[in-house]
């Protein structure tokens, strides 16, 4: 959520930085600024109405000690009663009003990203060179298959489009990435925490991925007295409430989090080929990276998840390239993003494994997450995430990239202690 105050001193900056994403909240400024001055207004209305309450309140003793009839004196306190429960409904509604405005407003951009979308994405640094074949290179899915790493038939028959099954060493290969991915940050002063995979919707909320996408998500049918529960579409939505409504120290900053989790989209693949197999499904295995930082230590927190994110990518000895995202393509709730996209050789292109995003005070605003300062002021924290990382394009790569003549698949180094061989072949 965006701060009010912000919005009340540069309501112009504040339409121009959100233009950038696409949006034209010229209409919902102007209304949030109007629903500000009204909920200020009854405010005020209602401090005089109690006040006069209250002087009126001390007058019925008195009157009471003189013989005096009070009559009058609680007539009015009635009729002031009643103005001020009125103006209480109103604030009330005003207040939801202004509220719901408020929720439904992306995240500003940083200042130093370009407008508009995929188009403007800008490629920051490239690793290694593609893979080259001196035989004929097959596709992931004919490999997987091949191999008897996925049963893409099976898990269609089980859940339908957009579902497969890990089998044998494949199964053993997706443990083996998620292994290294979980050592390789718990080595560097990550906390693992294995958190619910159903969550209620203050989670969804607090990401900034509600009441907006709230329809993008699988939600689970209960009873009418039991609390609504959705499938997380990511760790993240987790992880960054896992301090919401706290005030935390600054000696509590940075907190560092990690979490294995599957991930549940209703969004998946087409049937092109470049979304072929598990490029794109309904379920997914990723290990996401969440920092709960300082304000000013905001932007170093996020050069190190991308760093994270791309030495991960390094290790395994693949060819990929950093992206910083134009604006539009950001996500709602996030000021900032960097993408590693690796390549997979038959889609011709690159592929997005990782997305590192800095929240700055959306979420925290949103999930009342604070920190107190030596000095005793209190204010709101940052929160940043990053995929670290998802397997379902990585396996795709690592079969493709690392594929030889004779149909088998060489295993990276960093994963051999994990699965035990060095190439599955048939």
């Amino acid at each position: 959520m965006l701060d009010i105050k912000y919005i009340k001193e540069k309501p112009e900056e504040v339409i121009a930085r959100l233009a950038k994403k696409g949006k034209d909240a010229k209409e919902e400024i102007e209304m949030i600024l109007k629903l500000d001055a009204e909920r200020r207004a009854v405010i005020g209305e209602v401090e005089q109405l109690k006040a006069e309450q209250n002087k009126t309140n001390k007058l019925i003793p008195q009157y009471k000690k003189e013989g005096k009839d009070t009559a009058a004196i609680f007539a009015e306190m009635k009729e002031l009663g009643a103005k001020i429960k009125a103006d209480d409904e109103k604030l009330k509604e005003i207040e939801t009003q202004l509220t719901s405005f408020m929720l439904g407003l992306p995240n500003l951009p940083d200042f130093d990203l370009k407008a508009g979308g995929k188009e403007n994405n800008e490629p920051l640094r490239y690793h290694n060179e593609p893979r080259k074949f001196d035989f004929e290179a097959k596709n992931h899915v004919d490999l997987c298959t091949d191999l008897g790493l996925i049963d893409y038939k099976r898990g269609t028959k089980l859940s339908g489009n957009g579902f497969w099954i890990y089998s044998g060493i494949g199964a053993r290969l997706e443990w083996a990435l998620l292994n290294y991915f979980i050592d390789f940050h718990t080595g560097n002063g990550y906390e693992l925490m294995l958190v619910p995979h159903m969550l209620g919707y203050e989670c969804g909320l607090t990401a900034g991925q509600f009441p907006k996408f709230q329809d993008e998500v699988y939600w689970l049918e209960t009873s009418e007295d039991e609390r609504r529960r959705f499938m997380l579409p990511t760790a993240e939505t987790a992880l960054v409430s896992l301090h919401r409504d706290e005030i935390l120290t600054e000696a509590d900053l940075p907190r560092k989090y990690i979490s294995y989790t599957p991930c549940f989209r209703r969004e998946a693949g087409s049937y092109r080929a470049d979304e072929r197999g598990m490029v794109r499904g309904h379920q997914f295995n990723k290990v996401e990276m969440v920092q709960y930082t300082l304000p000013e230590k905001s932007d170093e927190a996020f050069e190190e998840l991308v760093a994270n994110a791309e030495n991960l990518v390094k290790g395994l000895g693949f060819h990929f390239r950093t992206v910083k995202l134009a604006a539009e393509d950001c996500s709602a709730s996030m000021a900032r993003t960097y993408d590693i996209e690796i390549n997979i050789p038959s889609m011709n292109g690159y592929k997005e494994v990782s997305s590192v995003s800095n929240a700055r005070d959306y979420q925290a605003r949103r999930g009342m997450m604070r920190v107190k300062r030596e000095n005793g002021k209190t204010e709101f924290l940052h929160t940043l995430n990053g995929s670290g990382l998802a397997t379902s394009r990585i396996f795709p790569a690592l079969v493709e990239q690392n594929q030889n003549a004779d149909g088998s698949v060489t295993i990276p180094e960093v994963l051999r202690k994990y699965i035990g061989m060095d190439v599955i072949k048939k």
